[in-house]
């Protein structure tokens, strides 16, 4: 919300005015106000109110009712005082905000529209439906700066010292606090020369001194598991917000092939994007 409104809005909370009266058949077309020859409805409350910081959102329903009917009365009083003799620059950023608005809505639309139950499941189908159990990994390491100092440690895990103890005293990575756990992991998630380590090693062996771009690491290999394709509900979410970037960009791309564009052939410094200058002309 511009910041310009919001001292309206706070104004209004404070002005106390009387709640509009229940009246049968209401709708969002149901004119709750004129200034002037401008209607305010209910529908444009509705969607005042939608669009206010969450700090507002949480009042009281009359209070609110109250608070968004009287700024868009202020806001209405304003115009119709002055008209809508606007400068050249808010103009053609009214056209800007006009057209982002509608080119988003539009692709919302579309993006609502190609989520079904059957492009989710057909969605799940192609990444999952052939998909191998996918072996994880558990592991931990040591973290340290220097090739000597990864050797020393490794002859003492060599020797019966705690591998837990010894990352927390000695790890330099950000897992050292927790004993250099790693969690579970699959392949392609680690860089290469430590997961080609990995790759190689038994549950419960060491390996090390392995360097990689984040200095040189002792690594235990605790488990490993093979892990199923995750259930559709799992990954749900996931396959909406392709499904539905996919179409928007499909959409895109469709409408500007078929749309008649038109690049002008004047030769235009692009320097003068920064000049605002050129709005006052």
């Amino acid at each position: 919300m511009p910041k310009v409104l919001k001292p309206l809005l706070a104004l209004a909370l404070s002005a106390g005015l009387a709640l509009p009266v229940a009246a049968e058949e209401i709708s969002a077309n149901t004119v709750v106000a004129t200034v002037g020859k401008t209607e305010i409805t209910l529908g444009h409350m509705i969607v005042l109110r939608a669009q206010l910081p969450n700090e507002y959102q949480q009042l009281p329903d009359d209070v609110l009712y109250t608070a968004v009917l009287d700024q868009l009365i202020r806001q209405s009083a304003v115009v119709d005082a002055i008209g809508d003799d606007l400068s050249l620059g808010a103009k053609l950023a009214l056209e800007n905000e006009r057209r982002s608005f509608l080119a988003g809505e539009a692709l919302s639309r579309i993006a609502e529209e190609a989520v079904t139950d059957e492009s989710v499941q057909a969605a799940y189908d192609a990444i999952y439906g052939n998909a191998e159990p996918t072996k994880e990994y558990r592991a931990a390491h040591i973290l340290v700066a220097t090739q000597q100092e990864a050797a020393a440690i490794l002859d003492e895990l060599k020797a019966g010292a705690d591998f837990a103890e010894l990352a927390k005293e000695k790890s330099t990575g950000p897992s050292g606090p927790n004993g250099g756990d790693l969690g579970w992991f699959s392949a392609g998630m680690m860089v290469k020369p430590f997961e080609d380590a990995i790759l190689g090693m038994e549950p419960g062996s060491l390996a090390g001194p392995i360097e990689t771009q984040f200095g040189w690491h002792v690594i235990k290999l605790d488990e490993t598991r093979l892990q199923d394709a995750p259930a559709l509900g799992d990954v749900r979410a996931e396959l909406i917000q392709s499904i539905q970037t996919e179409a928007m960009e499909k959409a895109l791309n469709e409408m500007t092939e078929k749309a008649e564009v038109t690049r002008t052939e004047v030769e235009i410094d692009p320097a003068l994007l920064k000049d605002r200058d050129l709005l006052s002309q």
